[in-house]
């Protein structure tokens, strides 16, 4: 009778946490070139509800995001980034949003690729 019980609970928490979503770690690459982006990148993740955790690199251009799976998912992240004025993969921030950026934050929109070398960008 014990192991009849022990086994329904073991069974219903097991389906109780496929209910609910997991946290995954994401990463992707993000334009940008300085501090000032690094924060703002990181408040436009971080203001999804489903996003617990993020750190923009600023050298490598890569995000990496811990995110809920049933809240949110990369796309949603990406498209609140580029609200800010930051292209991803995904997304394209609007022109009039990057033309808004300080000077300091403008990257090269040609092109979206992870840096061969790690660039270092200091404010001027």
């Amino acid at each position: 009778m014990k192991t009849k019980v022990l086994s329904l609970v073991t069974i219903f928490l097991l389906g109780t946490m496929v209910l609910f979503g997991k946290d995954k770690k994401v990463e992707f690459l993000v334009n940008g070139k300085c501090e000032m982006c690094e924060k703002r990148i990181e408040m436009a993740a971080l203001a999804d509800s489903g996003v617990s955790k993020a750190d923009w690199n600023k050298e490598t251009k890569m995000i990496t995001v811990t995110l809920d799976d049933s809240k949110t998912d990369m796309d949603k992240v990406g498209a609140a980034i580029a609200k800010v004025g930051h292209d991803t993969k995904t997304q394209k921030a609007s022109d009039e949003t990057y033309n808004n950026l300080p000077d300091c934050c403008k990257y090269d929109r040609s092109k979206l690729e992870a840096p061969k070398k790690p660039v270092k960008y200091e404010h001027r």
